[in-house]
């Protein structure tokens, strides 16, 4: 099989919300077209933004009134799924032809999601993931997505699937998106630490398949005009880290560090084959008798009508 070029497109929020954003996304259009790239993968919470040592007013037992206004803020900065920036993505999709993966913060009456889209060249806008378990205090801004927004997409480079930042620490999550037949795994993120890297390199091991994962790049606090507790005013509030890793867990490319940028690689999905030869995780080397798992796919709603 011919070998396929994957990217991971390494960017930040701009600090003057969506539109300057998706500009700053719509300039890399010449270099996906140069690259050849058929996926691009782009950081978590990229349009609409990742608030990085916010607190929304917010603690134990009360909330402050700037904290609501702060959200509201945040809420108007978010997008729309689908929506006018979904339009602008599934337009770049087509005249590239490369696939794309998107971290955005989606807006769904008026609760956010962390979510990934899903673009192709010839379907725009095909299908999104929510994040199942925000992290931390994320859970204060964010909802939980179900397990009805667990895609796998057809694309030239391989079957496409995504779980996002810490969402990779989920076994079980990731036992279900291997039995789906997953061949590219894409993790947009934000953890910008080395031990990531590490993270990255198992689950491309364990899974047997190749990896994309995208970070945001953040100047410091400093530059971006805000305070972060206990940060180091100098060091970059996100320095990046994606990376692109093969089948045996080999780094192909990256990580690329400190500066925004086109992460690419070609890949082979044949080597898929001869990577589990030896380790299939949901096949030859599962043990049904002992372990199982289920999976509910079904689209959870706090109210639902029967009629």
């Amino acid at each position: 099989m011919a070998r396929i070029t994957v990217a991971a497109l390494q960017i930040g929020s701009h600090p003057d919300g969506k539109t300057e954003t998706l500009k700053s996304i719509l300039g890399y259009e010449e270099a996906i077209r140069a690259s050849g790239a058929k996926l691009v993968v782009m950081p978590e919470a990229l349009l609409g933004g990742y608030p990085k040592g916010a607190t929304f007013g917010t603690y134990l037992g009360y909330r402050l009134p700037e904290g609501r206004e702060a959200f509201q803020a945040y809420f108007a900065n978010a997008v729309d799924v689908p929506g006018a920036e979904t339009d602008e993505l599934a337009a770049l999709s087509e005249r590239t032809g490369a696939h794309l993966v998107v971290g955005v913060i989606e807006r769904s009456g008026n609760t956010l999601f962390c979510s990934a889209l899903f673009f192709s060249p010839e379907g725009g806008l095909v299908a999104k993931h929510r994040k199942l378990m925000p992290t931390g205090t994320e859970r204060l801004i964010w909802g939980q997505g179900d397990g009805s927004t667990l895609p796998v997409v057809e694309s030239p480079a391989g079957k496409l699937g995504t779980a996002i930042c810490w969402e990779n620490h989920m076994p079980l999550l990731r036992t279900a998106m291997y039995a789906k037949g997953v061949q590219v795994w894409c993790a947009p993120t934000v953890d910008e630490r080395d031990v990531w890297q590490a993270s990255m390199r198992h689950i491309a091991h364990e899974g047997r398949m190749f990896l994309v994962s995208a970070c945001q790049v953040q100047p410091s606090p400093r530059e971006l005009g805000i305070e972060v507790p206990s940060w180091d005013p100098q060091r970059p509030l996100i320095q990046g880290n994606s990376v692109i890793v093969g089948p045996l867990g080999d780094v192909l490319a990256g990580p690329l560090r400190g500066e925004a940028g086109l992460l690419t690689a070609d890949i082979d999905l044949e080597e898929l084959v001869r990577a589990r030869y030896d380790f299939d995780v949901v096949g030859h080397y599962s043990r049904p008798d002992v372990f199982s798992l289920s999976v509910d796919e079904r689209a959870r709603r706090g109210v639902d009508f029967q009629k």
